[in-house]
This record gives C-alpha cells, structure tokens and sequence, in this order.
C-alpha cells in the first residue's frame, strides 16, 4: 500500500469512528466501540444495529456475494442494496440476511438481481444499537433496535417519490427462498414471512412491519400479479408507495418471531410510539451495561478500543430465537416453549468453546443458563447436542462435539441453575452416535484416515472432548465411565509420530499416511488429515495434556523447543486448494484461526512462562487493529475477540474446560471485573509499559503468589491481584511444578 493510500485509509477510520455519537451515561464505554473493526478484510463483522444476543441485526448489504462477504457486507465495498434484519457475525458460512429492506427515491426497476445504489464511507456512521449512512441518492437511513424489533427511520430528499421495497427473494452466498409472503393488514402494516435453505437446510421467519404515515399502495413488480392485499410467491418484492412525502421523514418498525406472524405483530410492542432517539438510547444503555462488566484504565487509547470492541463482539452470539414468552417453532416445524429462559441459536461451537463460553461463565452469568439449556433443548429435539446449530438446524458444521466442553466447563464450575446429570446424559450421546467417524473412533482408538478424511483432527478433538466428559463423570461419581472416556483422551499417543515429531494421519492397518509434508493444508476431500489447518498447528491440540504431549518428545526442553520452531519456521502452507482460514501467520502459529489460540500458553505448562509471556504480547500487537481489517481472520461469533479479552486483561483458559486461566503478559493498568454477588476482581499492573512484557512478581489480595494461573473459584471470590512488570524476563518465576497449570501426565 502506498503511503497516500495508508493517509487516505487512516483517514476514513478517523472519520467513521468520530461520527460515533456519545451517551449521556457516566461511564460512557460505548464510545470506545468501533464497530467497523472487523468488517473489512476477513473479519466478517456487520456494523448494523442490534442489542446485545438481540434476535434483530439490522446492518446494511453491500448486494455483493462471496467469503468476504458471508455478513452481506465488507468495508471494501461501495454500494447497498438493503437493509436486512438478520445476520451472522464474523463465520466463515454467509447465510441469513432475512427480511431485506430498502429506501428509494422512485418505484424499483424489475430488471436485476441486486438494485443497488452508491454510498460513501465519509456518510457512513455506527455506535453500539445504531447505524447511519446518506446514501448518494440523498436518503440518510438511520437504524436501531430492540431484541425481536429493528427501527428503521429513512429522510427522503425534495423532489422524489419515496418508496420503500421489501425484498423477501434477496439472498446471497448458500441462501436461497423457497416459499415467501407479503400481506397488506391496513394501510401502515404488513406482515409476511420468508421461507428459506442454505447453509441450514431449513430456516422460517416471521415478520410484522408498521410505517410511521400510511402508505396509499403496495406495489408488486410488472413480473408478479398486482394485488395490493398481498402475494405468495418464491421470490415477493413488494414496494410501500408513499404520497406526498417528498423531503420528509418516514420511521418503520419491523418485528421478527420464529413462531407465526401474529406472533411478529405482538412483538412490534417492544418499541412504544414513535420516538427514535430513545429506542437508540436503550440500545446504547444495554450495551453500556454488558461493557460496565469490564473496566479498564489503559493510557493506550487504541487498545482500549480494541478492548472494548472485543468485549461488544462477544455479545453478537448466541442470538434469541424465541419469542417474549418463551415460545418458538424449530426446524422439525415443532412450537415449542422453553420450560424457564429463552431459546437461543446460532452456536459456532467449534470456535467459541476455546475461549468465548468460558468468559460466559464470568460475563453473562444471568443468561448463560438459558444459553446451555438451549443446548440440552436442542439435544432433547434432535437425539444429539448441537455441532453447529444455526435456526435450530444442525449444519453439522466443522469436527468435535464440542458442545461436551461447555456442558463440562459449566457443570464442574457449578453453574447455578444446570441440571448436571441431564447434560451428562448429553454428553455421552455425542460419544456414542453412529455418525461422524465415531464408530471407527471406537474400535480403532483412532479415525484412520483411509476411512474419513480430515481423520486427525476428529481424533484430537474427540479425544480432548472424552476427558471433558470424564472429568464430569468423576464429579458424578460415575466411576467406570470416568477410565472409559480418560482412555478414550490418550487417543492422540496413538498419532504422535516420534520420528517426526508431529501428530499425523495412519490408515487402518496401522501404517503412517503417505506422503507428509507438516507444511500441507488443502480442503480437498478424502487428501486433507486436518480440519483448517495443518501439522503444524495440529500438533499442539493437547490441552488437557500438555505434559504428556511434552514426554512424547522426551522430555520438557525438547518439546520446548518444537514450540519455538513453531513460531520461526516459514509461513508458507502447501497444498492443493489451501484454506482461507489459515491465516495470522507468526512461522506456522496461525491466530487468524482458533486452533492455534491456546498454544502460546503452552509454555506456562513446562515452566518456561516468560516465553507464553513474549508470545503474548507479540499475538496482541500484531494480530489486532483499531481498523476495519482489525482482526487476523474471521471474528467467529466472538472467539477472534474473547481471546483478545483474555489475553489482554492477563490469562486464558488454555485447557478450556479445566477451569484454570493460565497467564500471559497483563497489558492493562487496571481491570475490574464484575462478579456474580456483588463481588470485584480487581487486577492492578505496575510497571506497566510496551516494553515490559514479562512479569517479575504476582500477589493476590496482599500476599506472594506463585501459582502461573489463577482458578475460576478464586477468581470468582474477587479481590485484588497485583502483577508487577519488567523488561527483562524473570525465569526464576514459575519454576515449582506444583504452581503449573493441570495436566493429565505429569
């Protein structure tokens, strides 16, 4: 990039992110947000408007298709063709984009997929719960929203005939409708519904739409039969005529329900009259709220934007599903209703349960219940718990049944409310389906790769899931199950390969896959041994043996140094048909994908903490921007950001369901974390600097402590912990092994 363009590019950010319009509240933390990180590159962020886990995202498509475009909209582009309500945050799946509105200064034309019309990023602005942008034909579209209602309020220039278009056909990228529907109810209400497959194969929304002035027609296109009571079709577009409102404003609500429209229209009642600034304002307040959990002092002002904007993407996902009262329909068609809590959707379990669901059990304490319980629905309807569960469907997305460690996490933390033994039961259903490898799993202790493709990193997962499962069997008192599942966790001995110092792919018959290369990623079906990734990073997935895994290379100092080399090799992955995913390379270290996310804390386990303390720092300075292009890779729903959370405020949970949150390098003054009962953990950092990475001393509530990681019931307790700081490493710190993190082997 040249240097006018690197001017030209900071100045669009300082621009985008001035526009973000401060609250009156004390604290104010919203103004650190910047919802455009994340957007560009492949991140895959929406800037629209939503309220936190909201059922509503009402965020602008750009009408373009693509990976970069999986959340309808990529700061590249220059161009909207609506505003939909429904929207995933930073996957690698695009999908949703439901309920498709837009603003025009005339009819639609018939012709065309996509209408699209030009904007500019200098007219664009976004704060939590709302966007703004003018788009070039002079209409300024204001968004904001509750949970199940979006706000739409569009200001028309003079000398137009203002018209506003529901496009239930729009779709992009796996999306496509099926049956969908647009009925006049009076002359300022409509409702519909939009029927549709994709990445889930089944998906149904329900909508209600009332403007704030009558419109005197609703108009389907020449194409599609004219009858303004309304149109069932595979693709309605019907457009909301409106008379003599030239240079003025028109505000629409538009309420989702899964269940039926008359559901959708009771939940237009979220926003009472017409006053927009407030509803703005309550969205700000609700995430002022979620941000208040977190306080921070940084003289840094670019790292507490990251910071905060992190903390902000993490409560993108799991989203609502179920109306007020508790009701929804899922994918089998079935009206349900959650016994106590809300139905959520949307779990991109194989990201987030490394880092995101954990920080739940600290963070959203009050709504992580209804989160689980979500789960355990899901199982009761479907016979397993949910791999990737998007609008009550399982996409059977991505390997693991990682469902098994959040149950686990919250289960062994004693999570208030959680049926233990119910989501046991769950569990070990996951273990034992007949589907996913889990067969050849059983009976050869490994998936052989000439069986199933992508063989090694089923086994490392399901193996890593297996202990989860055991340690909430030994808490249960299920004695057998426990020796059943811990030797179903040393399944990844049977693929580490002394010779070569990798974990790799062996067929049937015992014999190791032919040709390796550590360097090789593809997606090529039935070729690739790793799912996003390859030896390299693969390798490392042992968290709950660290130790273990470091006999495997004789002894502590030899696996310490296969670490090293992780982080200095070359950066070039081989292969046929490599995936996008892997990305944020430091040597062969990805960060841009979430199966490297642990493995700087690794060093923790091995008594060399000052390493994980270098890493550290080096990930966060390197791998994370106040910017559009922000984030190394895709955020997924949140982990991209959790990691960032953790790892800035000082720890992480390596093992994620160990309930030990291993440290890093602190790189805040203060952190105050609010806790369940009123309680406070407050983190102090002295001396305090970019150049002083490495921790020279910890103490807890006034005393000398050693251990290099804290436990979530300590943590939970709240106090003060001190971390003083150096440029220079302290490798006397951390040294007795009864101060390391848990390992099965030690």
């Amino acid at each position: 990039m040249t240097a006018s363009a690197i001017r030209k590019y900071c100045s669009v950010i300082i621009v985008c992110f001035s526009f973000i319009t401060p609250s009156t509240h004390a604290q104010n933390l919203t103004r650190y947000v910047n919802p455009f990180i994340g957007t560009g590159g492949h991140g895959h962020t929406y800037p629209g408007a939503t309220v936190p886990f909201g059922m509503v995202q009402l965020s602008p498509d750009n009408g373009s298709e693509g990976w970069d475009w999986c959340s309808g909209y990529n700061y590249s582009d220059s161009t909207i063709a609506g505003f939909s309500h429904m929207h995933l945050s930073g996957t690698g799946c695009g999908d949703w984009t439901d309920i498709s509105v837009m603003p025009n200064t005339g009819l639609f034309p018939d012709t065309g997929r996509f209408f699209k019309v030009k904007f500019s990023h200098t007219n664009e602005k976004a704060s939590p719960g709302y966007y703004s942008v003018k788009l070039d034909n002079g209409i300024e579209a204001e968004l904001a929203a509750t949970e199940r209602c979006g706000f739409h309020k569009y200001t028309f220039p003079a000398n137009c005939k203002p018209v506003i278009r529901f496009d239930l056909g729009y779709n992009i990228n796996y999306d496509e409708p099926m049956e969908t529907s647009l009925q006049k109810i009076d002359d300022s209400t409509i409702v519909g519904y939009r029927y549709s497959k994709g990445w889930a194969q089944v998906q149904k929304v329900y909508f209600a739409a009332r403007t704030s002035v009558p419109f005197s027609k609703l108009y389907f296109s020449e194409k599609q039969k004219d009858n303004e009571s309304g149109l069932k079709a595979k693709m309605v577009r019907g457009q909301l005529i409106f008379e003599n409102a030239a240079g003025k404003t028109i505000m629409m609500k538009v309420a989702l329900s899964t269940v039926n429209t008359n559901k959708a229209l009771q939940n237009l009642n979220e926003i009472k009259g017409w006053d927009f600034n407030k509803v703005r304002t309550d969205a700000e307040q609700k995430w002022e709220t979620e941000l208040e959990k977190i306080q921070i002092n940084t003289t840094d002002n670019n790292l507490r934007t990251i910071f905060y904007t992190a903390l902000y993407h993490t409560c993108m996902a799991p989203v609502l599903y179920s109306d007020p009262d508790g009701y929804y329909k899922n994918a089998k068609g079935n009206v349900l209703k959650m016994k106590k809590g809300q139905r959520y959707t949307v779990f991109s379990l194989w990201d987030t349960f490394r880092g995101l669901n954990p920080l739940f059990t600290i963070t959203q304490t009050g709504r992580d219940l209804d989160i689980l319980n979500s789960m355990l629905a899901f199982c009761d309807e479907n016979g397993l718990l949910p791999v990737w569960d998007l609008s009550t469907f399982e996409t059977n997305c991505m390997s693991g049944y990682h469902a098994v460690p959040v149950l686990a996490d919250a289960v062994l933390k004693d999570f208030p409310g959680l049926d233990a033994e119910r989501a046991y039961e769950a569990m070990k259903k996951s273990a034992f389906q007949t589907m996913r490898g889990i067969p050849f799993y059983i009976q050869y202790g490994y998936i052989p790769q000439d069986k199933m493709g992508q063989s090694v990193t089923y086994t490392l997962e399901y193996a890593y899931d297996d202990w989860c499962i055991a340690q909430v069997a030994k808490k249960l008192g299920k004695t057998e199950d426990y020796k059943l599942f811990m030797n179903r966790a040393n399944a990844y001995t049977l693929l580490f390969d002394k010779k070569t110092g990798f974990i790799r792919g062996k067929n049937a018959n015992g014999d190791w896959v032919l040709p390796f290369d550590p360097y090789v990623s593809t997606v090529v079906e039935g070729q690739s041994m790793y799912e996003e990734g390859n030896a390299w990073q693969y390798t490392f997935f042992v968290p709950h043996d660290v130790r273990g895994l470091a006999k495997e290379y004789g002894n502590y100092d030899k696996f310490i140094q296969k670490l090293d080399s992780l982080f200095t090799v070359s950066s070039e992955v081989k292969g046929e048909n490599k995936p996008p995913d892997v990305s944020g390379l430091i040597g062969q270290y990805a960060h841009g994908n979430e199966p490297s996310h642990h493995i700087a804390y690794m060093y923790d386990f091995v008594g060399a903490p000052w390493k994980t303390q270098q890493k550290i720092r080096m990930i966060v300075d390197s791998m994370y921007h106040n910017n559009m292009d922000g984030y190394a890779g895709n955020e997924d729903c949140g982990q991209m950001s959790a990691w960032a959370i953790w790892s800035i405020m000082g720890f992480y949970p390596a093992n994620p369901a160990g309930g030990e949150y291993v440290f890093g390098s602190p790189m805040l003054d203060d952190v105050s974390i609010k806790l369940a009962g009123n309680k406070t953990m407050h983190i102090k950092t002295i001396n305090n600097a970019k150049n002083h990475p490495y921790i020279q001393a910890v103490t807890l509530n006034g005393k000398p402590y050693t251990k290099v990681y804290i436990d979530h019931s300590t943590l939970m307790q709240g106090g003060e912990m001190v971390f003083t700081m150096g440029e220079q490493a302290n490798k006397k710190w951390g040294q007795n092994k009864e101060d390391w993190p848990a390992s099965v082997h030690n």
